[in-house]
């Protein structure tokens, strides 16, 4: 991730800014009214038509040294009048200008805001229709920041950056435009040191470009190490690593102070830098622009006209500095964003689906699946390393012929020629060591994954043909880890479900056993629920996963060790209320308690990615094999009606 925001791309990328201003299509309207806006600042603001409207007065009307001028045939030949015109002619620019000042700023601000809105939703939007495996692989710190950072700085493009930057060259090429035809000369003169400036500009922007890159590399670290340390706060406690974490915590942040005081250090040095060299060109257009004056060649006002145009003339080429630097970061921020937006969607519904009707039948067909992929290099690296695949594992190189594997790549197989039928309203149950395939066999239901050969069917129906909606609404789902989010009680078992009544709600709670716990709360259903439910226990955030379940009614019912962290009171009611939950349902148990594999249809037995075993309880343990072993490693304690104790953990 450090190494991924290190990188600060160039200052423009027409590619990139293409795609930009896309986002402003929609507002097109008033962007040009923006950019309007900006040019006629300019052209009536006091940058430009200021010093003009001096070098008319004292020329005209003090010096009475009058040469023809754009005014002159409307400018009264009374001194004290014409003043006053010009006065007002520049209160009226002025004013104008405060009054465009006014609608490029909101229009620009609120155009920003709207592409800001804009871009986090379609990021947002795109991360929900990412699969699974997207996830695994990039860290949540990495996403925020596309969503919170890098849209920032693209915010700030839009706002201040581009604005800035047409509205500094448009008084540039003004200022510039109206020296030139004043006095060629003189204005050569002024530009005199731009080489310099540009030079030291040149420098300048190089060691600030240097010192942003520090800093965003710092950022990144310092976003990631906080949440780690945050998140793993009760481990850090628990092996007194305080000490060492702020220790390393410190040094992170020390390089985020030293790498900002590099760039302050460069701007400190920088803006007085550029006002010598503007000083400079000034006190050249005095000397020899006051022995012209002398000599009556050049105008008394010209002479002041240039002298204001010189100190203005400079004011922009130091904001472009500036600018340069906001342009290249959001070019670096949009690159990552469109990076992210451009990552396929690997798992989408079918364009013409198909609607499985019926009540619930399961069917694994000769299923192969692999997380991963190796390619030729990783396969010779390993070898090299002498860590050839063997059997046991894992990585499987079948040969080309096989149909859905080429010669130069080989996969981590997870499941291998798994076959199997959950009959509608049967309970089956998977078991097996950790690692053998369980939890993924889950995930593949839910199609949360691809599988790689094979077919999984629900109802007689491929599921890669069925609507991805339609599919996850059929699963009820309770995991090892349940997850609630930010919000009340309530809308966690409801989840976004309109269609769920307040009573279905009420009575999901009071089959789980969650109803007294939930009239012990001040507010009832009402009650907070903060960040991953952090004020309540592992066990009540399960209790409220099993009413999350029960309140949707599910065709079929997936239990992934769901009762682990229940007491067996609470077990006992639990179960109770799933034997009527599971009438009429097929279901699916991930378990290591026997109170409730031993109840189950049949038992699936996984060893290694394969299925081993298929029967009941009783058939697997006279049949003396994987099933018996794992009984009597794990399971001899907890015989049918005896109280036991939970042992063992699954994946």
């Amino acid at each position: 991730m450090a190494q991924e925001e290190e990188v600060l791309g160039k200052a423009y990328d027409s590619r990139l800014m293409k795609r930009l201003l896309k986002y402003l299509g929609p507002y097109w309207w008033h962007s040009t009214v923006a950019l309007a806006s900006i040019l006629l600042k300019v052209v009536l603001g006091a940058d430009v038509i200021g010093p003009f409207l001096t070098a008319t007065a004292i020329d005209k009307y003090l010096t009475q040294h009058p040469h023809p001028g754009l005014l002159d045939r409307w400018l009264s030949p009374r001194p004290l009048v014409g003043i006053g015109q010009i006065a007002l002619i520049y209160l009226v620019c002025l004013l104008f200008s405060f009054v465009l000042e006014f609608v490029q700023t909101y229009l620009m601000q609120w155009i920003g805001q709207k592409v800001m809105f804009d871009m986090r939703s379609q990021i947002f939007r795109h991360l929900q229709q990412m699969h699974v495996g997207f996830f695994d692989k990039n860290p949540v710190g990495r996403l925020v920041t596309r969503v919170t950072t890098d849209v920032d700085a693209l915010n700030e493009m839009f706002t201040s950056g581009v604005v800035s930057i047409f509205e500094d060259v448009f008084i540039l090429a003004g200022i510039v435009f109206v020296m030139l035809r004043m006095n060629w000369w003189l204005a050569l003169i002024t530009f005199a040191v731009l080489p310099i400036i540009f030079w030291v500009t040149m420098i300048f922007r190089k060691s600030v470009r240097e010192s942003y890159r520090r800093i965003r590399t710092a950022i990144a670290r310092i976003n990631a190490y906080m949440q780690e340390h945050v998140t793993g706060m009760v481990v850090l406690q628990l092996f007194n690593r305080e000490k060492r974490a702020y220790d390393k915590f410190d040094e992170v942040n020390e390089s985020h102070m030293v790498a900002f005081k590099d760039a302050v250090f460069a701007y400190a040095l920088y803006y007085p830098v550029v006002e010598i060299l503007s000083s400079i060109a000034i006190a050249s257009v005095l000397w020899f622009g006051g022995l012209k004056v002398v000599l009556t060649t050049v105008s008394l006002g010209t002479m002041a006209a240039f002298i204001q145009y010189a100190q203005r003339f400079f004011r922009p080429i130091q904001d472009l500095s500036e600018k340069y630097n906001i342009l290249q970061s959001a070019m670096a921020s949009s690159e990552r964003v469109f990076k992210l937006l451009d990552t396929p969607v690997e798992i989408v519904s079918p364009a013409n689906p198909v609607k499985a009707e019926g009540p619930g039948q399961i069917e694994f067909d000769h299923v192969w699946f692999a997380y991963r992929q190796f390619d030729a290099d990783e396969l010779n690296n390993a070898a090299a390393n002498g860590h050839a695949k063997s059997a046991e594992s894992g990585i499987d190189q079948t040969s080309a012929s096989s149909g859905f594997q080429s010669n130069s790549a080989s996969y981590d197989w997870i499941l291998r020629d798994v076959s199997f039928t959950i009959s509608p309203g049967e309970s089956v149950a998977i078991v097996g060591h950790t690692g053998a395939g369980k939890t993924t066999i889950i995930s593949l239901l839910m199609r949360f994954y691809d599988i790689q050969k094979g077919a999984i069917r629900i109802d007689g129906v491929d599921i890669r043909q069925m609507d991805l909606v339609e599919l996850r609404r059929r699963f009820g789902v309770v995991l090892q880890d349940p997850f609630l989010f930010s919000g009340t009680v309530e809308s966690n078992i409801r989840l976004g479900s309109d269609w769920i009544t307040d009573e279905q709600v009420a009575t999901a709670a009071e089959n789980v056993n969650l109803a007294d716990f939930i009239r012990t709360l001040p507010h009832g259903f009402k009650e907070p629920v903060l960040e991953r439910g952090s004020t309540l226990s592992t066990g009540q955030k399960q209790l409220i996963s099993f009413a999350r379940a029960l309140a949707h009614n599910p065709k079929i019912l997936v239990l992934d060790e769901a009762t682990s962290s229940v007491d067996t009171e609470t077990e006992l009611r639990v179960r109770d209320a799933l034997g009527r939950m599971v009438q009429g349902r097929t279901s699916v148990i991930i378990a290591h308690r026997l109170s409730t594999i031993q109840r189950a249809d049949k038992i699936i037995v996984m060893h290694k990615g394969h299925v081993r075993e298929i029967g009941t309880h009783q058939q697997l343990l006279a049949q003396r094999g994987i099933y018996y072993k794992l009984y009597q490693l794990q399971y001899k304690d907890q015989e049918l009606g005896v109280p036991g104790s939970q042992v063992g953990a699954d994946d």
